[in-house]
C-alpha cells in the first residue's frame, strides 16, 4: 500500500461524517507503520476503543470504513475462527464480528452489514508470516503464493467495502 497521510485518511471515509473522520484517532504508531508490508490500513481507535477503522486502496482512491467492534465477551480457549478476509485462523478472541454502518441515508437509518475479521486487523501480516495467530499450530500453510493470498484477502474485503457502499 502507498503511504497515505493524516488528511487522505480522514478524506476517505464513506460512512462517518466530517466532523466524526476529523474526531477519530489515528494508529498509535502511524509515524512507524510498515506500508511496505501493508495491503490496507487497519486499526482500533485507540481514544474510542469500541470503534474501528479500515482504509482500502481502491481504483477511485483510498476508500475509509468507520466499524464498531463488539465489546469483549466470553472467549474460549478451545475452539477457534477464522477471518472472512485473510482466512487465518485463531483463538476465538483472535477474531471479531466487526459491524459497518451503511453510507449514505441507509446508514443513517441505522443499517449495517458486518463482518468476522482479525481482531487487530493485521491481516497483511497475517499473510505475510509477520505476525502469528494464538493457536498452537501457527497459520495454516496454503498452496496459493503470496501475491494470490493477498489478492484473495483484498478482493474479500473490496466485496464488503461494495456492500458498505451499496454496489452489492
Amino acid at each position: 500500500m502507498e503511504p497515505l497521510t493524516d488528511k487522505q485518511i480522514r478524506a476517505s471515509f464513506v460512512n462517518c461524517t466530517k466532523g466524526e473522520a476529523t474526531r477519530m484517532r489515528l494508529p498509535a504508531d502511524f509515524a512507524a507503520l510498515p506500508w511496505e508490508d501493508l495491503d490496507f490500513l487497519g486499526w482500533v481507535d485507540p481514544g474510542a476503543p469500541l470503534k474501528a477503522h479500515l482504509v482500502l486502496p481502491r481504483e477511485a482512491g483510498p476508500t475509509g470504513i468507520t466499524l464498531r467492534v463488539p465489546s469483549a465477551g466470553r472467549t474460549s480457549a478451545v475452539k477457534s475462527s477464522m477471518c472472512q478476509a485473510c482466512l487465518t485462523s485463531h483463538a476465538s478472541s483472535g477474531v471479531a464480528l466487526f459491524a459497518a454502518p451503511l453510507a449514505g441515508p441507509a446508514g443513517r437509518e441505522g443499517n449495517t452489514v458486518g463482518t468476522y475479521l482479525c481482531a487487530d486487523l493485521a491481516c497483511s501480516l497475517y499473510v505475510r508470516g509477520k505476525r502469528q495467530p494464538k493457536l498452537r499450530h501457527g497459520r495454516y500453510e496454503e498452496n496459493l503464493t503470496l501475491e494470490e493470498q493477498v489478492a484473495r484477502t483484498m478482493a474479500n474485503l473490496s466485496a464488503f467495502a461494495d456492500k458498505v457502499l451499496g454496489l452489492r
